[in-house]
């Protein structure tokens, strides 16, 4: 018994030392994998930044939609880098067979968490086949109110800059779900604003200020039809609708100059601009 206890202890002994000795050199050998690895990894992305490149230009060359290279130039980047995180996994030791089978085996589970990513990804891919808009167009997407200019559209996402230079985010797969309205489909857009004057004021004074406000401004597209009507009887002011057209790029300029020029003309022609009142009369 004893015999066979010390015989165990010297294999173990054995073992532990011929590890000890092992040891450095297998720690020399994964080193050198990992820093063929890093090599890898290293050149492969300087290759991908080239091939990225070169697509790129080409698209640019065949005069490509911005919106086109901008998905494709995302699309191919996360495409190479996956294929070169395989290759560098692949050369460090481990079985690219391997980790397929064990995603394959997975992919129920990785379905369910990447659903979203992979609604994004057929949104932008219906963006780009259906084109509801392109980048530098200014939409509004209805459902959350967003809107802005199109700045990019990405693999899974699509960039709004706002008027007052703030980037929001909107994921691909809303926008082809929900309704958008683009303003930049056409080359004018109409103005409509509305102004409340006092029940006593005159309603064709008020008219002819705000018509000769239109007829001044110059960003006011004068070939179109300049409207100032009655719209509403409201509870306490008479409230007149001005429309005009203006082009998109001069929109909201326009906009701020038509709104404060109608101000100062309802001044200017003595026109009041009530604010909510009540009447109270007493027996």
């Amino acid at each position: 018994m004893i015999d066979d206890i010390l015989s165990e202890q010297d294999v173990n002994t054995t073992v532990i030392q011929q590890f000890i000795q092992e040891l450095p050199e297998k720690a020399l050998r994964f080193g050198m994998k990992m820093l063929f690895a890093v090599a890898v990894f290293f050149v492969g992305s300087q290759i991908i930044k080239g091939v990225c490149r070169i697509v790129n230009k080409s698209m640019e060359k065949h005069n490509a939609d911005t919106g086109v290279r901008q998905f494709v130039g995302s699309f191919l980047k996360y495409s190479l880098y996956l294929l070169l995180v395989l290759t560098t996994a692949s050369s460090v030791g481990f079985s690219v067979a391997s980790v397929v089978a064990l995603l394959g085996s997975a992919g129920v589970a990785i379905g369910l968490a990447v659903q979203g990513s992979l609604s994004n990804l057929a949104g932008g891919v219906l963006i780009l086949l259906l084109k509801p808009f392109r980048v530098g167009d200014y939409i509004v997407e209805n459902n959350g109110g967003k809107e802005g200019t199109v700045k990019e559209i990405q693999i899974f996402y699509t960039k709004l800059e706002t008027v007052d230079n703030h980037i929001v985010v909107l994921p691909n797969g809303a926008l082809a779900n929900n309704s958008i309205t683009n303003y930049s489909s056409c080359p004018m857009r109409r103005l409509s604003l509305q102004v409340g004057i006092a029940y006593s004021a005159d309603i064709h004074v008020a008219r002819q200020a705000i018509l000769k406000v239109l007829s001044e401004e110059p960003r006011v597209l004068k070939d179109q039809t300049m409207r100032v009507f009655v719209d509403e009887l409201g509870d306490s002011s008479v409230v007149l609708g001005i429309h005009c057209w203006l082009k998109n790029e001069d929109y909201w300029e326009g906009k701020w100059a038509v709104t404060e020029a109608v101000k100062l003309a309802m001044d200017e022609a003595g026109v009041c601009i009530p604010f909510p009142q009540i009447d109270v009369h007493l027996n």
